[in-house]
Parts: structure tokens; sequence; C-alpha cells
């Protein structure tokens, strides 16, 4: 293949006994809609791997090559020599037993092109294997390295410019079965001037085989001595390009947090004495190398109590022990107390006993990093059927923002925090409270539908807000306008005067839409003048439009046929304007026909 700017994206995918996958994952390519070539390398296999790529090679001449090894017995060296053989302007890596997203990389190239990106994260979703997520809250055209979370997901699973690659040598390490790609995405991170993310839509299908035979499927893949000694080169590799300073000190951060601290968790439990012995040691010089006051800053305080307690082979076990102790809870009362939502949990730490500390947390949905921390008060012991104490927290609704804030439980025993969501597991007898209008926010308990946990949607995004607008007396006033007085009630209250925002007639055929203005009174009264003789023929249904802390809150008008002016008519030009306003059957809701008769139509009539 001729190295030319002719080729968008050059999809390289090592290949080394995936017969039953490989189907799929090739499919995935071909159908993309950008300018690509396929480069797959064939490691040595030996199950009818190379036999199936041959016929793609023989079907698909002028996008596919097939390059062939003798076994090098991991990624590193197909992954590379398929880099050499790329022509593309950007470089897609994709494992054989996964798949892409018919628009991935369209939509990838399209950011990149735009931004002028060295890297695209799309989206990354599992199927029976983790995939990363916290980096794929938002679309992002620039994302700065420092200041977000592209940093945790060091696999390969990217779109990548191939002049950068080039330009830096930036390869594979070859002979590792596991980490090898960690080398690469560090290096790439490191020179990369812009990073975009594609979070809104899922680009790369991460697979686990169902027999198992995957290099990350294996017991031994994340051996946590081996993986030790593995991340010191990238972590290296990562302070030779970055100075001492911030920027450093958030990349080590994700180091010590996922790669380091992580190997004192389960995995530090499930050796025995003499290699327990061996990962502290090794963790401990990685932190006397490497371990800033800055990053010290960033541990959790599970992480910090770790590090304080790398001396004591039982501590950290114990403290290991809490970190994977399930956290028991039941949710008992729910209830308004004033502006305050009064929760009571049932909690204890599964096979741990009673925490030292209960919370509730709660973060929005949109951006997790939203959060309020509420501290729970113990009370009674629980019933037998309930986990070990009662706790009960008070949130003030209050400070609580716009959005929907999803409620954890947070136990504390010994400084770990274990967390889990609230709500699932619940007394029977539990009555949800109404929603309630605080200030000039609906605030809506709720439970959601597939789990449901216990969410609280503050502006009204997900549930419903109850309210109703009433018309106390409707007249005609010069200018063609029917001048409307009513009066509003939100979730059992009265919205301020500042919540009121417009009368908007919607017709009902079309669906346009016309506005008004509406003047709020003290007490939940409102009057508003519109000029529905100017309305357009159709039939227009009248809502009052509210802002309620979220989107804006529409409520249909309510009336009763006593209550609305009789039709008028106009004469206007050679045209007979018709307007008649009416409360419909049923509900009884506040609708408008306007028709418009021309002269011979009138006289048509008349002559019936």
């Amino acid at each position: 293949m001729v190295k030319d700017d002719t080729v968008d994206v050059s999809i390289v995918i090592p290949a080394r006994n995936c017969r039953p996958y490989l189907d799929r994952c090739l499919t995935s390519a071909l159908v993309q809609r950008v300018a690509a070539e396929i480069v797959v390398v064939d490691d040595g296999s030996t199950d009818g791997t190379a036999e199936l790529l041959g016929l793609y090679a023989e079907y698909h001449r002028d996008r596919f090559k097939v390059v062939r090894l003798e076994g090098s017995g991991g990624a590193g060296r197909p992954r590379n020599v398929g880099l050499d053989h790329a022509a593309g302007r950007y470089v897609f890596f994709c494992d054989a037993d996964d798949y892409l997203g018919p628009e991935a990389l369209e939509r990838m190239v399209a950011v990149a092109d735009a931004n002028g990106s060295d890297i695209v994260l799309g989206k990354i979703v599992g199927h029976g294997r983790r995939a990363p997520a916290s980096m794929f809250h938002h679309n992002a055209d620039r994302a700065e390295l420092g200041a977000s979370a592209v940093y945790n997901s060091l696999s390969c699973f990217k779109l990548f410019r191939r002049e950068m690659l080039e330009r830096h040598r930036i390869r594979f390490r070859e002979g590792l079965l596991v980490g090898e790609d960690i080398y690469f995405t560090v290096h790439a991170y490191c020179h990369a001037g812009t990073i975009s993310v594609v979070a809104d839509y899922d680009c790369y299908h991460l697979v686990a085989r169902a027999d198992g035979s995957s290099i990350m499927q294996q017991p031994d893949s994340r051996d946590p001595l081996a993986w030790l000694h593995m991340i010191r080169g990238p972590i290296g590799l990562m302070t030779d390009h970055v100075p001492p300073g911030p920027l450093r000190d958030h990349l080590l951060l994700r180091h010590f947090r996922l790669d380091v601290f992580a190997q004192l968790g389960a995995p530090f439990l499930e050796a025995g004495e003499v290699r327990r012995k061996e990962i502290a040691q090794a963790v401990a010089g990685l932190c006397d190398q490497w371990l800033t006051p800055g990053v010290y800053r960033g541990l959790t305080g599970t992480d910090q109590q770790r590090l304080a307690a790398l001396g004591d082979v039982d501590r950290l076990a114990r403290l290991a022990d809490l970190e994977g102790a399930t956290v028991r809870r039941k949710l008992t009362g729910l209830c308004w107390d004033g502006d305050r939502l009064a929760v009571t949990v049932a909690v204890d730490l599964e096979g741990i006993g009673v925490p030292d500390a209960v919370s509730l947390v709660l973060r929005t949905r949109d951006d997790p990093r939203r959060e309020l921390v509420v501290r729970a008060r113990p009370g009674d012991p629980g019933e037998s059927a309930e986990p070990g104490r009662r706790y009960t927290a008070r949130v003030d609704a209050r400070a609580l923002g716009s959005g929907i804030w999803d409620v954890r439980v947070s136990a504390e025993r010994e400084g770990v925090l274990r967390t889990g969501r609230l709500g699932a597991d619940r007394d029977g007898a539990l009555v949800l409270p109404a929603p309630r209008l605080i200030g000039a926010a609906a605030v809506l308990p709720y439970f959601t539908r597939d789990n449901g946990n216990l969410s609280v949607d503050v502006g009204g995004y997900v549930v419903g807000v109850p309210g109703s607008v009433r018309i106390t007396r409707t007249r005609w006033s010069l200018g063609r306008r029917l001048v409307i007085d009513g009066e509003i009630t939100v979730a059992g209250g009265v919205p301020p005067e500042e919540a009121v925002r417009r009368l908007v007639w919607r017709e009902r055929g079309s669906g346009r839409e016309r506005a008004d203005v509406v003047a709020a009174l003290p007490g939940g009264g409102f009057v508003a003048r519109p000029a529905v003789g100017r309305l357009p023929p159709g039939t227009w249904d009248a809502y009052l439009e509210l802002d309620l802390g979220g989107p804006p809150a529409r409520f249909r008008i309510e009336t009763e046929a006593a209550t609305v002016a009789a039709p008028r008519r106009w004469l206007g030009g050679s045209a007979l304007l018709s307007v008649r306003p009416y409360a419909t059957s049923g509900k009884g809701r506040l609708s408008t026909v306007v028709r418009q008769l021309s002269a011979r139509a009138v006289i048509r009539r008349i002559m019936r």
C-alpha cells in the first residue's frame, strides 16, 4: 500500500486464534464510512484464522492487507508491524475479538479534523468486561490532560494521528503479555497537542471471550508483583517527558490510585503471607521514588492509611478486608421535615459490623463532581431483619442545585469508606413523600425505574411536576385581546412571581407556537392579555410556562365553560375573523378556534 493522504484511517488488528470472533470484528471495520484500510497481522494462528483472513483479502483487495508472523506471544509486536504498514492519516487499533460501532470512525475522524486532534477517545462499552467510564461523561473538543480524566484510560483503543506516532517513534513494548499498550498510550499522551473525546456514541465494543481464552481473562494476567514491576516503565517514561509540577502530580496520582495501591486490595488478600510482604515492599519502592506531596494530597483516605501501614502486613490485610466489605443498607424512612428531606436507613458492613460513621452522598447524574455529603445521626438498632443500626440524615433541599441527584450511603470504618446506592431494598410500608416547591425549585424524590433506587429530581427533568393553572375570569379587551385572570399552584405551594415565564399558544395540528407576556401577581395569581384575535387560523391550546429550577415546565390552563368569554368576530378588509375560546370536554382546558372566512364564504353561509 502506498502511503498517502487518500486513506483516512488505518485499522490495525492483531489476530491470534480468534476465528469465532473475527467475522464480527472485520465486518465492523468494513462498514466504517471513512476512507479506511484494514491491516490485519496474523500472529501465528492455528485455528482457521489465517484461512478466513485469506478470503477477506481476496474479496476486499483494495482495502484489506494481511501480514503474517510466526507467533510473538503478545500483542506488542503485531501492533508495531501493523503500524509499520499503515498508510492512513490516523491509526485505530482494534483487537480481533472486539468490534467497532458503525459510525465510530466517521465521528472520531470528524472531531479530529475539526480540532486538529492527535488523540481521540471514543466511548468504550463492555460486554462481559469492565470498560472505562470516567472520561466519557461529556464530549470534549479539547480535553486538558491535567484537568480531565482522559489519562485514566491507557488502553490503545483510540484514534491516533499517525504523523505524531512516527515523528516521536511511539511504539508498543514488545515481549510483554500485558501492559504493552500502556507504554504506547502514555508515550502518545506526552506528545499529544490536542486530545478529544466522543462520549455520545458507543464507538468501541470490548468483548469477553466465552471460553476465557484472551490474555486479559487469564487468572495470572494481573499478578500484583508482575504488574508493579511492569508499571515502573510507563511511570518512568511519563516522568521523563513531564517536568515536576501539577500536571505530573495529576498523572502520577492516576498511576498510584489505579495501578499501585489497587494491588493492596483484592489481589493482596488473594496472595500468601510471603507474597503479601513482597507486594508491600514493591509498593513502598514506587512510593519512595515518585509519591510527591501533591500526589499525597490527592489520595483517598484509604490509600493514605495504606501508605502509613506499608510496614504492617496485617494492617494492610485489614484495610483490604474493609475495602471489600459489602454495605448492607435498607431504606426504612423517608419524609419531609420542613425544607429538609429526612432519610432513615439501617446500615452495617457485612462480615465487619456496625460502621463508625454513616453519611448520605448525593451526586448529580450529569456531573458526578457535584456532590453533597450529609452526615447521618445514629438512632435505635435495626430490627432483626434489617442491617445493624438505623441512621437518619436530613438533606437540606435548598443546598441541591438543579439536576438529578442520586442518593448513596457511605459507611466509614477505621478510615475506610464503602458506598452503595440506596432505595432498592426498602421498607414495604414506606410511602414516597410528595413533591415540594422549595423556593423557586420543584423538588421531587422518586425511585428509579430500572433498580428502584432513591433519587431526587430538582427542576422536573425526569419526573413530571404536579401543578394546576386555573382561570378565574376572562373578558375581551381592545386590540382583539382576551384578558385572562388566573391562579397557580405547584407541588402544593405557590410559586414565586419570578417563576412565571410566559403564556404559550400551541396550534394543535401543526405544532406552531405563539408566546405572550404574563404578569405574575402576589399569592400565585397572574394576568395575561393575549391577542388571540391576531392568531392565524387553527385550533390553539393554551399553556402557562414556569421556571421551576429545571427545563421550562408547561401546564395546560384549566377552565370551566362558564368562565370563558363568548366568541367574537371582526371584519377586516374582505374577510371575517371568528375567534371562539372554549373549555375542552372532559378535563376543561382553555383552547381557542380561530377561523378566517372570505366575503364570498360569508355570503354563502347567509344564503343557505
